[in-house]
């Protein structure tokens, strides 16, 4: 967790990040403290959603061509898989974690869940490409409602000290596993099931976590009427704003779709974006208080988090669609190419603490950039040479290093001067900016790229190319940050 009492921990994986960063927000129990027996009950089975919320990060990403193949649609259209997911959970995760406050834990992660469970379901059987995307949306508002509650479960349920650290690195070492195991799940269930099963086999396990949560978490208090409201303008603008936003970017390079849709869309997602600051500034409980963004250096991290992780999320899709589409690899074999990326990912996640205090974060944040430019780079030149996969290595061993050194770098420069009463509020920014860039980053980069209206080049070198230019901007921006506002890390 990243937080003036302990500035770095490992962070590999969206999951693992999004977990972490809610710890800042919440509150330690002070009452009594259950048997470590029931403790533990507790903690797997809230474990066992977060496997399962964190396996879904990756396990699309596999499956993508297959689904493709079964409804007839290119990948500018699959991104939508993708991006459906993230933008919901992204967009509304500040209002999950605000439900939980006001309606309960319990109340609150048997809601979510159930919602993440359902909507696995329904993709699973989903009879359509759009009835997928719809699935995609509902889980990720299930995930955003269930997993602030889950993370305040354990950390209430454990006392501050040796316990309640081995249960958070339990939580992490669970979500990096997801991660992994993501790739490979993707392949070997699609190789040998369908992609249908990649949503379908969580479900039974849902069913456990649901229980499990029914018997063994305390019922919650009633609600009290004089609690605050919840900012809902605020939470539907905040997730209307990308989506339209997405739906603009991948609409318009679509043969046969009027340019006019494509910028109602985007003139709707500024209205959005333009309602949200207008609701936020009147809200007398807002999501995100203005004064948050008024810090310059935090909103320059927010922005640069948006533009790196919108060239790391493409960078999987690229990957994928290399592997399967040019390659002719089938979904076992791509999943296993992608390990190595995987566990680089957990090793990466491991060593840049130790570097983070010896450089600083600016310096690690421009590394991790570059790091992923040369990334992309990589990525165009195997594709115009129509290289094995093999040399698709280099590439994943520089996005481990990008997202390693880069995101974990703006983590700390985004709550770099918080106190209490605003680093849950800090870090819950810089989480969405993470979600909702990476989301918006594989609408533009792979929706252009591949849209079949783009017929100046190929779609790896297009989408390669826009996501180098947005890293060159985050640099630009990251670097007008003064030193003298970073809190240099001290070496583990």
């Amino acid at each position: 967790m990243i937080s003036p009492e302990r500035p770095f921990a490992p962070l590999g994986n969206s999951s693992e990040r999004r977990s972490t960063l809610m710890l800042s927000g919440i509150s330690s129990s002070r009452g009594q403290s259950p048997s470590t027996r029931h403790a533990w009950l507790v903690l797997c089975a809230m474990s066992m959603l977060q496997f399962f919320i964190a396996v879904d990060v990756t396990v699309v990403n596999i499956a993508l061509p297959s689904m493709g193949v079964d409804f007839g649609v290119g990948g500018h259209s699959l991104t939508w898989v993708v991006v459906g997911y993230t933008i919901t959970g992204g967009g509304l995760l500040m209002l999950g974690g605000r439900l939980s406050d006001l309606l309960g834990r319990r109340r609150t992660l048997l809601a979510g869940t159930t919602l993440f469970g359902a909507a696995s379901l329904l993709a699973g059987l989903a009879p359509s490409f759009p009835a997928l995307v719809a699935a995609r949306l509902l889980q990720g508002a299930g995930e955003a409602i269930a997993l602030p509650a889950a993370m305040a479960t354990i950390v209430l349920m454990f006392p501050e000290g040796p316990r309640r650290s081995r249960a958070l690195s339990v939580w992490a070492a669970v979500a990096s596993c997801g991660l992994v195991l993501g790739f490979a799940l993707s392949g070997i269930i699609t190789a040998h099931l369908g992609w249908r099963w990649i949503f379908l086999i969580s479900v039974p396990f849902i069913l456990v976590v649901l229980v499990a949560a029914l018997v063994l978490v305390q019922a919650d208090r009633p609600a009290s009427r004089e609690r605050a409201r919840l900012d809902l303008p605020g939470a539907f603008l905040l997730t209307a704003c990308p989506l339209l936003f997405a739906y603009a970017a991948v609409e318009a390079a679509e043969p046969g779709t009027s340019p006019w849709v494509s910028l109602a869309a985007l003139v709707g997602a500024v209205l959005a974006a333009a309602g949200f600051v207008r609701v936020e500034s009147q809200s007398p409980n807002p999501l995100v208080p203005l004064a948050v963004l008024a810090n310059r250096p935090r909103v320059r991290a927010n922005l640069t988090t948006m533009l790196l992780s919108g060239a790391l999320s493409t960078s999987f899709l690229l990957f994928t669609f290399y592997l399967q589409d040019r390659l002719g690899i089938g979904s076992l074999g791509a999943g296993l190419t992608m390990l190595p990326l995987a566990v680089a990912l957990i090793a990466a996640s491991v060593l840049v603490p130790r570097l983070l205090g010896r450089w600083g974060a600016r310096v690690c944040v421009l590394a991790g950039l570059g790091a992923a430019a040369g990334a992309m780079t990589v990525i165009a030149l195997v594709a115009a040479l129509s290289a094995g996969a093999a040399w698709l290595l280099p590439a994943m061993l520089l996005i481990a290093v990008g997202m390693g050194f880069g995101l974990v770098g703006l983590q700390y420069i985004a709550v770099s001067g918080t106190t209490d009463e605003d680093a849950g509020i800090a870090s819950g920014v810089q989480r969405a900016a993470d979600q909702l860039g990476g989301a918006s980053g594989v609408a533009v980069y792979v929706g252009i790229g591949f849209a079949p209206a783009v017929h100046a080049g190929d779609p790896f070198l297009i989408a390669a190319v826009l996501a180098i230019a947005g890293l060159a901007a985050g640099a630009v921006i990251i670097s007008r940050s003064s030193a003298t506002t970073e809190v240099q890390p001290q070496a583990e």
